[in-house]
């Protein structure tokens, strides 16, 4: 998913000839507190409510030093991209450009988190497993395929780990696409997996507790 198709075309842009007063009752309609400035469609930068309330309300835009003149997306980036910008610097708002430099539109935080949250499959029920991984045996192929012979996929994956060639243990993240993972877990483990956390899902029996089930079924034969 790319800049350009999450763009909020029902924002208010600020121009130069804008007011303060314009600004702040366009934030507080929107329910936001940053508004991108375009001048020529030139993207010029950013304007904070907490900047603007210092101002009087009959100053235009154009007296008004806006923020992150540099900071700003092409519209044929990735979703990644965007919450890389957003998260860097904190913002509520992002502008777009194409490659002429043209101002296209602006995207919101709100939007960004919603769809990366929809890339991720937060919103598709199932289970979270956080796998402990030495940089060197990680293989997300070996081990979705050791989940799907269980009949279940993985929705999505996140692998945190800086030295990829290295031995340091890394951390895989994965949404699975059901919630009774137990034999799931259990598949894992008897591969020499480390499952270090297992969340929204049905009460899991580890590979211990299957083995000590067995022994007491076979004693009480």
């Amino acid at each position: 998913m790319t800049a350009a198709q999450i763009i909020n075309h029902e924002l208010p842009i600020l121009k130069l000839t804008d007011t303060v007063g314009d600004a702040l009752s366009w934030m507080e309609e929107n329910r936001i507190a940053q508004l991108v400035v375009v001048d020529n469609e030139q993207y010029q930068g950013i304007l904070s409510e907490d900047i603007l309330l210092n101002y009087n309300e009959d100053l235009a835009i154009a007296e008004v030093m806006p923020q992150y003149t540099g900071v700003y997306i092409f519209d044929h980036q990735h979703l990644y991209e965007a919450l890389g910008l957003i998260s860097k610097y904190q913002l509520q708002i992002l502008g777009v450009v194409d490659d002429e430099q043209v101002f296209t539109g602006a995207i919101t935080a709100t939007e960004i988190y919603n769809q990366f949250g929809e890339l991720l499959g937060t919103q598709e029920p199932g289970a979270v497993l956080v796998i402990a991984v030495k940089n060197r045996d990680y293989s997300l192929a070996e081990i979705s395929r050791l989940i799907e012979s269980d009949n279940a996929k993985v929705v999505s994956s996140y692998f945190s780990g800086n030295d990829y060639n290295g031995d340091s243990a890394s951390k895989l993240t994965l949404k699975i696409n059901r919630q009774n993972i137990s034999s799931i877990v259990a598949t894992l483990e008897r591969f020499g997996y480390i499952v270090e956390g297992a969340y929204a899902h049905e009460p899991i029996d580890s590979i211990e507790q299957e083995r000590y089930d067995m022994l007491m079924k076979y004693l009480s034969v």
